[in-house]
């Protein structure tokens, strides 16, 4: 039993690697631009995730809001988001919603809990999975070129275009740092399962010690960066019209997109029969 113990332990953290948690960061913001909802127009799909993030909050209607859930849901495996995110997403609304109706039951709640438990849940969840979907399935580019067509400032759609491609600086440089603490450290021996939980609160440990000089590096890098943007001409084209014109000539709305809609709309018509049915 040990020995099982031991092996199941030793997969987990082999999963668990650094290059796997890098690989998953960087499929889930570089690695979707063939699905089908990478292929959609970016007005379309903020203007989408505009009412799945909003008009949940509103509604307490269970038929409604499960409708909701089902089609973000369905559009999020079209997007083919990283299963991390998903794990994430689910140990953290889930775990959540169990943890409250645990504390219900122990300070004298009952089983009519539930259904207000699971009004929020639906909430969370929906708008959480339209997050996910839109954030997923658009490049740093399109979503820059989304917004600025909504007349959100240059400077906020730049900032989000480069806070995507920080992302594989950021990682490298997450790496370089716990690869120079591994060199000068000495892990504990992690033959046996309690030298296993030694060696996780040790990498744990060790995370946490790299915080620093990661935003250390990371803001010399990012220095750098602004500085060759700022040579060549960066400032003068955020405010030249003629320069937005060019960048936002490439948004165009097709025949999937006004599908897309159009099959929103309907499930979404749909749940509001049913919810007056019942």
């Amino acid at each position: 039993m040990e020995k099982l113990t031991a092996k199941l332990s030793e997969s987990i953290l082999d999963k668990l690697s650094m290059d796997f948690l890098r690989n998953q960061v960087l499929k889930n913001a570089y690695g979707n631009d063939d699905t089908v909802i990478a292929g959609l127009d970016p007005r379309i799909l903020l203007a989408w995730y505009l009412f799945f993030g909003l008009v949940p909050w509103f509604v307490s209607d269970i038929p409604f809001l499960l409708g909701c859930f089902l089609l973000v849901m369905a559009t999020t495996l079209l997007a083919r988001v990283a299963g991390l995110v998903l794990f994430l997403f689910a140990l953290g609304v889930f775990s959540q919603t169990g943890y409250l109706f645990i504390v219900t039951l122990l300070f004298g709640g009952d089983a009519s809990a539930v259904a207000p438990l699971l009004i929020l849940t639906l909430k969370v969840a929906t708008i959480s999975l339209a997050s996910v979907t839109v954030f997923s399935g658009l490049d740093p580019d399109k979503l820059s070129n989304g917004l600025m067509w909504y007349g959100c400032p240059e400077r906020l759609s730049f900032s989000i275009s480069y806070a995507y491609r920080m992302l594989p600086m950021l990682m490298e440089e997450f790496q370089n740092v716990l690869l120079s603490y591994r060199l000068r450290g000495n892990p504990p021996a992690h033959d046996t399962f309690g030298g296993k939980v030694r060696y996780l609160i040790y990498q744990v440990k060790i995370i946490m010690q790299s915080f620093y000089p990661l935003m250390l590096n990371t803001a010399k890098r990012s220095r750098t960066t602004v500085e060759a943007l700022e040579l060549r001409g960066y400032r003068y084209a955020a405010v030249n019209k003629e320069v937005k014109k060019i960048k936002l000539s490439t948004l165009q709305v097709r025949y999937d997109d006004w599908l897309f809609l159009a099959i929103s709309a309907l499930w979404v018509c749909l749940t509001v029969f049913v919810s007056t049915l019942l």
